[in-house]
């Protein structure tokens, strides 16, 4: 009830169905699936998607929860190779997804400006997010192909957060913005 924003879930590693009844529980708005479709090799083992799963069991709720889905997930490499904009195809047309987070390699690591740039141009209908590694610095050439920004770590200091770190990272996001 405190924030105005819309709020999700994500229940890591992988587990979907989990992040869904708790956004249904919670009134979150979206959850965030780190595999949705395709088969990735993890530090966890190879986690693969369940798309069918989750979609049938978000129609049986009848609840309208967003599903933001990871494109070429961080901490993770696609079992086979994996072009990035059919891969993007994919996940909206066939794996269900209401928009697509893009992220660097790992944790805190930014995604690709001129890949966001591409997904952009492709996918001009997609929702994109940038899903880690957003800084004041970056967010100039990150913001201008995106929808919106994921941001945690970068506003961590010592695993707490730092609210003038987050306006800080707020204010370089939004500026220009309409």
């Amino acid at each position: 009830d405190a924030v105005r924003l819309p709020l999700g879930v994500n229940v890591l590693r992988n587990d979907a169905e989990a992040a869904l009844a708790t956004a249904v529980a919670s009134g979150a708005a979206f959850i965030r699936v780190n595999v949705l479709a395709h088969a990735y090799l993890t530090d966890q083992g190879i986690i693969e998607g369940r798309a069918h799963a989750l979609l049938r069991k978000r129609s049986l709720l009848g609840i309208p929860v967003s599903i933001l889905a990871d494109l070429l997930v961080k901490h993770a490499e696609p079992l086979a190779p994996l072009d990035p904009v059919l891969a993007a195809r994919d996940l909206l047309e066939r794996g269900g997804a209401d928009a697509l987070v893009v992220t660097g390699k790992a944790t805190g690591l930014p995604p690709d400006a001129a890949r966001l740039a591409v997904l952009a141009r492709a996918l001009p209908e997609a929702s994109l997010f940038a899903g880690s590694g957003v800084t004041p610095e970056n967010a100039p050439a990150i913001r201008s192909n995106v929808r919106g920004v994921l941001a945690g770590t970068w506003c961590e200091v010592k695993g707490r957060v730092r609210e003038e770190r987050v306006r800080a990272l707020a204010e370089a996001v939004h500026v220009g913005s309409p």
